[in-house]
């Protein structure tokens, strides 16, 4: 009975661990490294086709970003996963694999032309497709022996739409173990979900630190926040432009404006347009309004037994194809145009970016995160001219950021959340946490009592015996040559590229006759001069 950590150890992303008991092998997560990546991750210590279920916590990429790489590698197992989860993948992995076939196709090419070996992508929409029909959804609350001696639990963790910690009944011979997975925990008193519930008994916890040096402080009014937003840049003629994160964020967004309608908060503007143009977004909104209500907190449950749908209203416009998305652009009166990706770096929103940022009486909100490097953080961080589809744009319009409602628990939360279990765990595994984070919150537990173990990658444990069998690799990511570093940062800048002229020439299938002939010139323009 033992439990090996592989990803989200010391870092946030890319959480996996294996669980061997029983005789069976199952991954708790199966998770992509995201963003910065501080120490080596031991490769999966075993065969793929030889995992015998895969347990998913949530739909977040970082969560569940590998498994059809998994599937692709030989798993054929189950993949036990809530239904919200399940429908939220059937979205967010395809997006996923589409990506990577993207990034193979560019990267091919150029291996072509240099005579260097193919590259072949993580995984493919093929291989995505098996996946998803592996996923065996079960809902919260309701134990299942998914296999003898093995008894799974979800339970509602309040991060995001489906999201759940997960509970691990073991028996082997005499001996029975509990082991409670935290899942990334959810904020309280967001809007559209459930508080995260809390549990009470387990012998081992594996919990998130995300958060575990800070608090969120007072709640925001975000209602207010945007509705002064919105007044703001409508009295002068402007258009309000959030880029947004297509899944979570989106339909806050749409929830919050709805009751701004409701309540008549913004005045003078009556019927004012919101355009939702990010395909992905559409998809996932109608899993939301689809979802069964006993998903959602009360507030929004009160809505749905009245009849109302709480993240759809009048005025709210759906932009599919890519025509639609340009006729936004003649939008004579003010409007709400929310569109992707979240931080700038790449599709439609970049045209909205392109048609607005140089009005001084139109506003560009964010409403999250913008990381180092991206056009969001560039605008966030107050630069004044950028460059969009080989154009200088001169940025006139006001940049402003709606403080958002996390949707992880802070410090107090996690406490919250670890204090609920009575007796205390035997044990309580730090995970999902930059290494200083996790390692200052180990430290706070152990005041308040608990024993901790903060793991690397690779450390395996005796859940029977509760002693450390294995010590997993210190290897340091950052130990990369500069040279390493450089080719890393340089392939990522390519990407990227490749993502934008990939989202112009899908743009471009609603431009003109004589556009197209000008954008095909200049790309075959673009690559002769890179094949001499």
């Amino acid at each position: 009975m033992n439990l090996e950590f592989i990803g989200a150890s010391r870092e946030v992303t890319g959480s996996l661990y294996l669980l061997s008991a029983g005789g069976k092998r199952i991954l708790v997560d199966c998770g992509m490294e995201q963003g910065r990546d501080t120490y080596e991750n031991k490769p999966l210590p075993i065969n793929p086709s030889q995992v015998d279920a895969v347990v998913l916590t949530h739909a977040h990429i970082d969560h569940s970003g590998m498994i059809p790489a998994l599937s692709a590698r030989g798993f054929r197992g189950p993949i036990h996963a809530t239904l919200a989860t399940h429908a939220l993948c059937d979205i967010m992995l395809r997006d996923s694999a589409h990506i990577q076939e993207m990034e193979a196709e560019w990267r091919n090419r150029k291996a072509q032309r240099a005579g260097e070996p193919s590259y072949e992508p993580l995984y493919t929409q093929a291989d995505a497709d098996q996946a998803l029909r592996q996923f065996e959804a079960l809902p919260l609350e309701t134990p299942r022996e998914i296999f003898p001696g093995i008894r799974l639990t979800f339970t509602d963790a309040g991060h995001l739409l489906g999201s759940a910690s997960v509970t691990l009944q073991v028996t082997e011979g005499d001996t029975t173990k509990t082991i409670v997975f935290s899942g990334d925990i959810g904020n309280l008193h967001q809007p559209i979900l459930k508080d995260p519930r809390y549990l009470t008994r387990a012998d081992y916890v594996v919990m998130e630190s995300t958060y575990g040096d800070r608090l969120h402080g007072p709640r925001p009014d975000y209602l207010a926040d945007l509705a002064d937003t919105l007044q703001i840049t409508f009295n002068r003629g402007g258009n309000v432009v959030i880029p947004s994160f297509a899944v979570g964020r989106t339909q806050e967004i749409l929830y919050f404006l709805r009751e701004i309608k409701e309540k008549g908060l913004v005045k003078g503007h009556d019927g004012f347009p919101v355009y939702m143009d990010s395909p992905l977004a559409i998809k996932a909104t109608n899993i939301f309004q689809e979802a069964d209500a006993g998903e959602f907190d009360q507030e929004m449950r009160d809505l749905l037994a009245r009849g109302i749908n709480p993240i759809a209203f009048e005025d709210l416009r759906v932009q599919v194809t890519a025509e639609e998305s340009k006729q936004i652009n003649f939008e004579k009166r003010p409007c709400v145009i929310i569109s992707a990706s979240g931080m700038a770096e790449a599709g439609r929103i970049r045209h909205h970016l392109k048609h607005n940022l140089w009005r001084k009486e139109s506003t560009i909100l964010f409403v999250g995160y913008q990381a180092v490097g991206t056009l969001g953080r560039m605008l966030y961080d107050g630069e004044k001219r950028v460059k969009l589809f080989g154009e200088t744009i001169n940025v006139a319009a006001e940049i402003r950021t709606l403080k958002a409602i996390s949707g992880h628990a802070d410090q107090a939360g996690l406490f919250t959340w670890i204090d609920s279990f009575n007796p205390k765990p035997q044990r309580v595994f730090v995970t999902h946490g930059e290494e200083e984070v996790a390692l200052l919150f180990e430290g706070l537990l152990q005041d308040k009592g608990y024993t901790t173990f903060v793991p690397y990658s690779g450390d395996v444990w005796s859940l029977a015996e509760d002693r450390q069998l294995e010590a997993g690799s210190r290897a340091l990511a950052k130990d990369k040559t500069k040279k390493q570093k450089k080719q890393v940062k340089a392939d990522s800048a390519l990407t990227q590229a490749l993502d934008r002229l990939t989202q112009l020439v899908r743009d471009g299938q609603g431009y003109s006759n004589k556009l197209k002939e000008k954008l095909t010139r200049q790309i075959n323009d673009l690559v002769r001069r890179w094949e001499d």
